[in-house]
């Protein structure tokens, strides 16, 4: 069953047709000791952000007036993370970070998982199951990324049975890296335009990039990594300088990088997808000095066009979103939504010409359903946003 979600949520159980959610796990932690110091704002001496639009030129509709935008509820559901499908496909597959995978068939999730390695997941705080693809040209395989029962970061492939189910048994592990903390396992992974599949890994946790990994370039963590699925999988770091890139997203070669942030500023940058960029942590906090009483040289680093102080609706840790191409609200073609897991805002952006221009904020209208934890869109290209309790369809409010 559906229903619209356009009131405020002061507690997230007030927006349950039962009363009654499922226990929601331990949630992340962030921040560390705070910074009180005042630095100016910066700008990159290295631009690799495209300088071409991303959205269409002219938006043509004969759809009544979008008066607001508001959320619908497909379900309750333990910690959802994501939800994904291939174009044009009828069916959508939901995450939860237990470890599970289900169904979504456009009305209804199916009440049976067709993916379950909870005995293979740890899920505790920010470990779990934290993303999954599905190939864009074989329809047989379909993609994880969870840690492991000893927290190893895990990525592997698996494969659909003839009945529609994904088996367990056929995993074939592409990426298996020991994390030295329990945090900053980053999440996302995604197809990119050439095929290669690449995973959002953080700096290996701890607080001030304690283990030294934002600014190596010779391990994979606090990175973006490419990894081929035909063959030997070879991981290699595509990009470095992130602290815990819980989602990104990919299209017509551009990339929108979503970084949390430490002490101040939570972080979106929008750049090509090329290899060898630089996002500066721990050198840099959003547009920021990490260590402003010291100060920092940002030569070579690609800087974020869009930064959230902390505080700022209640920001505490940003969830990256997506770009919405969907039918159902063409006049927001091209807008990135993104939101953030304490805060519970909904926020967008077009980016344009090398720079961010039409920032909105739709939280008034669609109010604040809980924790937001994730963003997916279905084989249609509508938006869905993921509590730490319900699955949410974004919809339009007409006149």
């Amino acid at each position: 069953m559906h229903r619209a979600l356009t009131a405020v949520c002061l507690l997230v159980a007030a927006c349950s047709p039962s009363g009654s959610l499922p226990t929601v796990p331990a949630e992340p932690t962030t921040s560390s000791t705070a910074f009180v110091t005042t630095e100016p704002t910066m700008t990159s001496t290295t631009s690799t952000a495209p300088t071409t639009t991303t959205v269409p030129t002219t938006t043509t509709t004969t759809l009544p007036a979008l008066e607001a935008l508001a959320y619908e509820e497909i379900a309750p559901m333990p910690f959802p993370i994501q939800l994904t499908a291939l174009p044009g496909s009828p069916l959508s597959y939901v995450a939860t970070k237990d470890g599970r995978v289900w169904v979504f068939d456009g009305s209804e999730v199916l009440p049976d998982a067709v993916l379950d390695i909870r005995d293979q997941v740890l899920n505790q705080g920010e470990r779990g199951l934290l993303s999954i693809a599905l190939h864009p040209e074989d329809e047989t395989r379909f993609y994880a990324h969870y840690t492991a029962n000893d927290g190893d970061t895990v990525v592997s492939e698996f494969s659909f049975t003839a009945d529609g189910v994904i088996d367990p048994a056929s995993e074939r592990i592409l990426l298996r890296l020991n994390q030295p903390a329990s945090n900053h396992n980053g999440g996302m992974i995604q197809f990119g335009p050439q095929g290669s599949l690449f995973v959002g890994l953080g700096d290996g946790g701890g607080s001030n990039d304690r283990f030294g990994n934002g600014q190596n370039t010779d391990t994979l963590l606090g990175g973006l990594v490419e990894i081929s699925v035909e063959g030997d999988p070879s991981p290699r770091l595509y990009s470095h300088g992130l602290r815990n890139p819980w989602r990104f997203w990919i299209e017509e070669g551009v990339i929108y990088v979503a970084d949390v942030g430490q002490n101040r500023y939570e972080e979106v940058t929008v750049t090509s997808m090329v290899p060898g960029i630089n996002f500066g942590w721990p050198i840099t906090e959003g547009q920021h000095c990490f260590r402003p009483s010291s100060g920092c040289d940002t030569e070579g680093l690609t800087l974020p066009q869009l930064e959230v102080s902390h505080g700022d609706g209640g920001t505490c840790s940003i969830t990256g979103g997506v770009v919405y191409r969907g039918r159902e609200i063409p006049e927001l073609a091209g807008h990135y939504f993104y939101s953030d897991y304490c805060g519970g805002y909904l926020r967008s952006f077009v980016f344009a010409g090398g720079e961010i221009i039409d920032e909105a904020d739709w939280t008034a209208e669609v109010g604040i359903p809980g924790r937001i934890a994730g963003f997916g869109v279905d084989g249609a290209g509508e938006m869905y946003v993921m509590t730490t309790t319900h699955l949410l369809r974004v919809a339009p409010v007409r006149d």
